[in-house]
C-alpha cells in the first residue's frame, strides 16, 4: 500500500540506509511527492518534487501510528540514517517511519538547479513554507494509504529539525498529535536569551573536560594575531595545522581563526560518549581528547601553544590519520546545506550570538545586527526580520499549546536556546546532563550515559499516551 502510494507520487525507489557503515536491516522506500511551490499566495502555482523516505516493516495498517521526522537544513538520507531512536521504537509501537526532506535541500528542489540562483528562486525558502509542505504530505498519506486514514502522526526531530517538529505541533495540530523537539533552539532569538550563552556552555565544556584547557584555547588567539604578523609565522601556521592552502595575509588569518572557533563549537556539539561520525570520525568523548594536547601549565611560547592546537585541531579532522590536509572551508559534513541555512538566518532564522573573552574561551565579538544585515543584503539582496520568529512562533508564550516534548542535553550550546522548563503539564523539558547535541536521537549504544536511557523511556512513554488520546478521539 505505500509501495502503491510511492508510486502515485512521481517515483519509488528501494533503498538501504547505512548505520555506522553496516547496512541496516529495515529496508526505506524513497519517494518523490508533487508539492505547492507557495501554499500561501496564488500567483506562483507551480510544483516541485519533494524526496521523502517511507518504512513500514512494522506498522500496523489499520491505524498504527505514524513516526515522521521533520527534515532539516540537509540531505534526509543523512538525518534518516542519525536518527537510530525511531528505527528502534518502530516496531514497538507497530509505527510507519517518515523521513520528510526540506524543500531547497539535499534533492528537493523547487527550482531544480536554478533554486539558489538569486533572491527571487530563494523567496520561498522558509520554515512556514516547509510546515505546509509536511502537513500536506501527511494528509496526502492519510487520504491515499489504505489503513492510514484514523493513523495518529507524532513529529520527531532534532536541531532546526526539532524546532520545526515543535512548530509543526503548534501551528497544525490537528495533523501531528504531538512532538518530540530535541535540542531545539526554539527561544535563540532576539530578546529571548542572553547573545553569550551559546559560548558559555561551549566554554564550560572544555573547561570540565581538561586542566587549563578553555584557558589554553582563550589564550590561542592572542598567539595566532602574533605568529600571523609575519609572512614566517603565517607559513608556519600553515605548515603546523597541515592546510591545504597556505595563509597568506590578515584576512586568510581571520578566516583561519573563524574556522578554528567553529571547530571547538563543533567538538561541543559532538560529544557523544562513544565514537560517532555525525559530523566528523571522532572518537569517544573527544573534547576530553582534544584536552590532552592543551593541558599546559606552565607558561609556554606562542609556537608550543599553537602546536598543541593543531595537534587538538587534528583529533576533530583527522581521528582517522586518513586526512592530508585541513581545508579551513569547511568543518562539517557536506550533507549540511550550509548556503541554505545562511540565507535563512539571513531572513527569519536570526539567531544572535556573542562573546566577551571573559565568560568565555573567545576572542570579543559583540553582537551587530546592522552588520549582520549588510552582509545579507550584500550576499543574497534581503535583510532580515529579526523579530519574526517570535511573532509567527510565539516566542515563549507557548503555554497554550500541548503535547510538546523539549529534550536539551547539557553539554549542548544549543540549548541556550532550548526549553529547558516545564511550560505545562504536556509541554514538558527532558534534562539529559551528560547529553550532547541530541543525542536522545541516535541509536542506543553500550556506552550509553544513564540518563540519556531513561529520557528515551520518558520519551517512547508520552508516545504512547498521545497515541492512545488519540485512538480515543477517533
Amino acid at each position: 500500500s505505500v509501495q502503491n502510494f510511492c508510486v502515485l507520487f512521481i517515483i519509488c525507489l528501494v533503498i538501504i540506509i547505512f548505520h555506522d557503515n553496516n547496512i541496516h536491516s529495515s529496508l526505506l522506500f524513497c519517494c518523490f511527492s508533487l508539492l505547492q511551490i507557495d501554499h500561501f499566495g496564488f500567483l506562483e502555482d507551480g510544483t516541485f518534487k519533494q524526496r521523502y523516505l517511507v518504512s513500514d516493516k512494522h506498522w500496523h495498517q489499520s491505524g498504527g501510528p505514524i513516526l515522521f521526522y521533520t527534515g532539516n537544513e540537509g540531505d534526509i538520507t543523512w538525518f534518516c540514517n542519525n536518527t537510530g531512536f525511531m528505527w528502534e521504537i518502530a516496531e514497538e509501537l507497530g509505527a510507519m517511519l517518515v523521513f520528510a526532506e526540506h524543500r531547497y535541500y539535499g534533492e528537493s528542489l523547487p527550482f531544480g538547479q536554478e533554486s539558489y540562483s538569486d533572491s527571487k528562486h530563494l523567496n520561498y525558502l522558509t520554515s512556514e513554507q516547509a510546515l505546509a509542505d509536511f502537513a500536506v504530505l501527511i494528509q496526502n498519506m492519510k487520504n491515499m494509504v489504505p489503513g492510514a486514514q484514523n493513523s495518529p502522526v507524532i513529529a520527531v526531530g532534532g536541531s532546526y529539525g526539532g524546532m520545526l517538529a515543535a512548530w509543526f505541533r503548534m501551528k497544525y495540530p490537528s495533523v501531528v498529535v504531538g512532538a518530540l523537539a530535541s535540542s531545539a533552539p526554539i527561544w535563540q532569538f532576539p530578546g529571548m536569551v542572553p547573545c553569550g550563552a551559546f559560548y558559555k556552555i561551549v566554554t564550560q565544556d572544555f573547561a570540565k573536560s581538561g586542566h587549563n584547557c578553555d584557558a589554553n584555547i582563550r589564550k590561542s588567539w592572542k598567539a595566532i594575531n602574533n605568529i600571523s604578523s609575519t609572512a614566517s609565522g603565517l607559513q608556519w601556521l600553515s605548515e603546523v595545522f597541515s592546510l591545504c592552502t597556505s595563509l597568506k595575509n590578515k584576512a586568510d588569518a581571520a578566516a583561519f581563526k573563524a574556522w578554528l572557533q567553529e571547530t571547538w563549537v563543533n567538538l561541543a556539539m559532538v560529544d557523544y560518549p562513544y565514537e560517532a561520525n555525525f559530523l566528523e570520525p571522532l572518537p569517544r568523548w573527544p573534547i576530553q581528547v582534544v584536552c590532552k594536547y592543551l593541558s599546559f601549565d606552565s607558561p609556554v611560547s606562542d609556537y608550543q601553544l599553537l602546536h598543541g592546537v593543531s595537534q587538538a585541531a587534528k583529533v576533530y579532522y583527522n581521528y582517522t590519520g586518513s586526512t592530508s590536509c585541513l581545508n579551513i572551508s569547511q568543518t562539517a559534513t557536506g550533507s549540511l546545506g550550509a548556503l541554505g541555512w545562511f540565507y535563512q538566518a539571513c531572513t527569519e532564522m536570526v539567531m544572535p550570538m556573542c562573546t566577551d573573552g571573559v565568560q568565555d574561551m573567545f576572542e570579543a565579538d559583540e553582537w551587530n545586527f546592522q552588520a549582520f544585515s549588510d552582509e545579507c543584503s550584500a550576499m543574497f539582496g534581503v535583510r532580515p526580520r529579526a523579530e519574526w520568529a517570535g511573532t509567527v512562533y510565539g516566542g515563549k508564550d507557548i503555554a497554550s499549546h500541548s503535547n510538546i516534548i523539549f529534550s536539551n542535553g547539557g553539554l549542548d550550546p544549543w540549548s541556550s536556546g532550548g526549553v529547558t522548563v516545564n511550560i505545562s503539564a504536556s509541554v514538558v523539558s527532558i534534562l539529559i546532563p551528560d547529553g550532547a547535541h541530541h543525542l536522545d536521537l541516535r541509536y542506543r549504544n553500550d556506552k550509553d550515559p544513564p540518563s540519556v536511557r531513561a529520557a528515551r523511556a520518558l520519551e517512547l512513554q508520552y508516545f504512547r499516551e498521545w497515541i492512545k488520546q488519540a485512538k480515543k478521539v477517533n
